[in-house]
């Protein structure tokens, strides 16, 4: 196997196969948090971009992710595109994304996806699905024709990667890993194999 320098790179070669050959939201991502008592939780989310400074997420900053994220940074993603044989572990501390980052990628969304977004209290409870459609629909009807503008209590975060592990299926479960480490951001990376 030959091993690359730099893993930001091979990640963004396997997304783009996994863009072309599994294009059922091959963003999707399962995201994992710590609570303050070290209880962890997982999700999945979209992950919007992927640069040499890490991997960004949107999400209301009051849900369930948010306030894990407010009591401990540290988060884990995973990727598994199955029709590829492929896996991709991140693991890192997170950041919250500069105001002017979350604005453009909110003014890139659909409508209905910020208007959904300014009425839905992520992660709380809801008396009804009818509630909270009309809830939708009720906002809808006070905005009008104005511009949905993003609430302060949504944007975006920024997974920074310290470790990034490649999984490749092989049969006989004798699967190819490559791990990726470096002990900080600014750190350079370093690499090895692992045993399946």
């Amino acid at each position: 196997m030959t091993i690359p320098a730099d893993p930001i790179a091979r990640f963004n070669e396997w997304f783009a196969e996994a863009a072309r050959l599994e294009p059922a939201v091959p963003d999707a991502a399962a995201l994992a948090t710590v609570d303050a008592g070290g209880r962890p939780s997982n999700r999945v989310v979209l992950v919007k971009a992927v640069t040499t400074q890490g991997f960004d997420f949107f999400t209301n900053y009051d849900s369930r992710k948010g306030i894990e994220l407010a009591a401990n940074l540290a988060a884990a993603l995973t990727y598994h595109w199955k029709s590829l044989g492929r896996s991709v572990r991140i693991e890192g501390d997170t950041t919250r994304l500069a105001s002017a980052d979350s604005d453009t990628y909110w003014y890139s969304r659909p409508r209905g996806s910020r208007i959904s977004a300014r009425v839905s209290a992520q992660s709380q409870p809801i008396a009804s699905r009818e509630d909270l459609e009309a809830r939708t629909t009720a906002e809808a009807t006070r905005i009008g024709e104005a511009e949905v503008d993003r609430p302060a209590n949504w944007g975006g975060y920024r997974l920074v990667p310290l470790r990034i592990e490649f999984w490749t299926h092989r049969d006989d479960r004798l699967h190819d890993r490559l791990e990726f480490t470096r002990p900080s951001p600014d750190a350079p990376w370093q690499s090895r194999l692992l045993q399946p």
